[in-house]
């Protein structure tokens, strides 16, 4: 399965795309959330970073404690 991910600024709360960073990774179709989570940190540069992981159905967000900043966890079918 694949994932593409972006990672990218907010302001207000919501994403703004001043700069934008996207990957996408390939996974196992079983993978659990926690890793992921784990997989798109390292892609994104995320690694050892604690963030807050949110679960929107098919897609997930994690934004990093202390900063403006976002990303995106999408499946791509």
């Amino acid at each position: 399965m694949k994932y593409d991910l972006e990672y990218t600024d907010t302001l207000g709360g919501e994403a703004n795309y001043s700069w934008v960073r996207r990957a996408t990774i390939d996974t196992p179709s079983d993978i659990s959330d926690l890793a992921l989570v784990r997989r798109a940190k390292r892609a994104l540069g995320l690694s050892g970073v604690a963030c807050k992981r949110d679960s929107l159905g098919d897609m997930m967000t994690i934004r990093p404690y202390g900063t403006c900043t976002i990303a995106f966890i999408t499946p791509n079918y």
